[in-house]
């Protein structure tokens, strides 16, 4: 099972390797997400769960020098990472807080964005309510969930399953039914929290391996590792050789081979005063 302290100390120990094992994948997502977010320079945004700054990069450098940048993480190690990254970048602060309840003042920031966290929330509705709160009279809110995935990444989280307690296999956060399976689910999350004209808009990214060997090593870097230490550490060597055979027979002749994963950016925003 997981460490008491939950996804907070999943994250605290997977920040040292969290985006950095030599895959594209959290930067090309959070991409999107700004790019549908059209963020303005001046404008006031915040990142709710930054992790190692995917997303409040590209958030910095479109909010540009007279603007401000807050990102929330609640794991610490997390936070000093990434604090420590983005020393030299004066519109940008890091900082511990719950993304369920961010606790800052309300209607204070332009845009709210969150990439790949909301679905690891214990009440998403609530999350994105107070997100909501969060915003000015017209401001923008964008989330980044995922949408169907490649048949083959289903195979490699099939050899966890058996492992996995009951909250990590909730239908509802897992996307096989529930608000995560479908834009519209995602949609009424963001409708119900009180934001207007709701959108979705759709991106398919690729995670590229060298070998087998990179896509264990991927797994432990990112909220995968969850399900590893799930596992009993015992039976840790049987379950890597098994995941190395599985992969070994998707790649070419080189070893190399690549998982597509659909993503979906659902964006909306507060309505005026007096609408």
């Amino acid at each position: 099972m997981a460490a008491p302290e939950g996804i907070a100390g999943v994250f605290d120990r997977a920040a040292d390797t969290y985006d950095d094992v030599g895959v594209p994948w959290f930067r090309p997502i959070a991409a999107g997400l700004v790019e549908e977010l059209a963020v303005q320079p001046g404008e006031r945004v915040l990142d709710v769960g930054c992790g190692r700054g995917a997303l409040l990069a590209p958030l910095a450098g479109a909010a540009g020098p007279t603007g401000r940048v807050l990102g929330v993480d609640l794991a610490p190690r997390m936070v000093s990472r990434t604090a420590e990254d983005f020393r030299d970048v004066p519109q940008v602060e890091v900082r511990v807080a719950d993304a369920a309840a961010p606790g800052l003042p309300l209607s204070s920031f332009d845009v709210v964005g969150s990439s790949l966290v909301l679905f690891f929330l214990p009440d998403p509705a609530a999350a994105v309510r107070s997100w909501a709160d969060l915003l000015v009279a017209g401001g923008r809110m964008g989330v980044t969930t995922f949408g169907p995935q490649d048949e083959r990444w289903r195979k490699v989280d099939a050899v966890f399953t058996p492992y996995l307690p009951p909250e990590m296999l909730d239908a509802r956060t897992s996307g096989s039914r529930g608000p995560f399976a479908s834009d519209e689910g995602v949609e009424r999350l963001l409708r119900e929290g009180g934001l207007v004209e709701v959108r979705t808009a759709h991106r398919v990214v690729e995670a590229v391996f060298r070998d087998a060997e990179h896509l264990v090593a991927f797994s432990w870097s990112h909220g995968q590792r969850a399900m590893w230490e799930a596992v009993p550490v015992h039976e840790h060597p049987a379950l890597r050789q098994q995941l190395l055979e599985l992969a070994g027979g998707f790649g070419d002749e080189s070893g190399r081979f690549s998982f597509t994963q659909h993503v979906r950016h659902t964006l909306g925003h507060r309505a005026p005063e007096g609408s």
